[in-house]
């Protein structure tokens, strides 16, 4: 579909990771348009209903930007006990409630004549579609060109308001560079089949190429360079390179050139994910 935003026809796919490990958990084609709250809290309840086969006890945080934070998503978690940080849209109701520390927060930086001076605060917002108040954290910076405010929605009853904002939501940012990972790296982006279901296949196997180079660099001892890598690093360093393959009957050798640098550390990779002997 057509988007404004980017100006042109575009697919806008989901990617779900589990940030901590950088595990892609879920990846769906959708159109270029911004998701409703029925169809953002349809993904997150087949999520979560998978996820809770293995793990029922375990306590869940979703994090989000502002195209999440849908009445009926947040309803949805309040019911399931899921806990959420997600973006949240400003508006004059919101600005009128951090006004007090807004104001301080600009004064101080004129007065010390501070190029940056950031504070934060939070409040009890409920908007007009919301059926409960909900805590709002807001972080405020002020600089010479203005005054910038964003704000979250939580339903984090502990932690202070730049725990929740800096700490939590900032690093919402880990999950876009795993998204540049899938997208620019590993060009999940090429998504030109005339069939929906043919690109949403493309994505999949891109989501498994995106799985065996993870695979790769976990392998890859954790003192190393290369261990935090971006895939076409390792691309480049390990699996563009030339060698002699023999096979034999037991066993594929593969012979280097003399000089090549990670020979040392092909073999620890090659070591590390051979199978376990039956």
């Amino acid at each position: 579909m057509f988007n404004a935003h980017y100006d042109e026809r575009c697919f806008l796919p989901i990617h779900i990771y589990d940030t901590a490990t950088g595990r892609p958990l879920a990846m769906i084609l959708r159109p270029g348009k911004t998701p409703t709250g029925a169809e953002v809290r349809g993904h997150l309840r087949r999520l979560v209903r998978r996820i809770r086969r293995h793990w029922p006890a375990t306590r869940l945080t979703i994090r989000g930007d502002g195209h999440y934070s849908r009445p009926e998503v947040m309803d949805w978690c309040d019911s399931q006990g899921i806990d959420y940080v997600f973006g949240l849209s400003g508006n004059a109701v919101l600005a009128r409630a951090v006004e007090a520390s807004a104001d301080d927060i600009r004064t101080r930086r004129a007065e010390t004549n501070n190029p940056c001076l950031r504070g934060y605060t939070e409040t009890r917002y409920r908007a007009g579609s919301w059926k409960a108040e909900r805590r709002a954290c807001a972080r405020i910076e002020a600089t010479t060109l203005g005054l910038d405010i964003r704000f979250v929605v939580t339903s984090l009853a502990s932690g202070s308001a730049e725990f929740i904002y800096d700490t939590l939501y900032c690093q919402r940012g880990q999950a876009e560079n795993l998204i540049k990972l899938h997208k620019a790296q590993l060009a999940s982006d090429r998504t030109s089949c005339r069939s929906p279901l043919a690109n949403q296949m493309r994505l999949i196997l891109h989501t498994a190429a995106y799985w065996l180079m993870l695979t790769v660099r976990d392998a890859i001892p954790k003192t190393h360079a290369l261990a935090k890598a971006e895939f076409s690093t390792i691309r480049v360093r390990l699996l563009k390179l030339g060698a002699r393959v023999v096979e034999t009957t037991a066993r594929v050798r593969l012979a280097f050139a003399a000089a090549c640098p990670h020979a040392a550390l092909i073999r620890q990779i090659a070591t590390a994910l051979r199978p376990a002997a039956p």
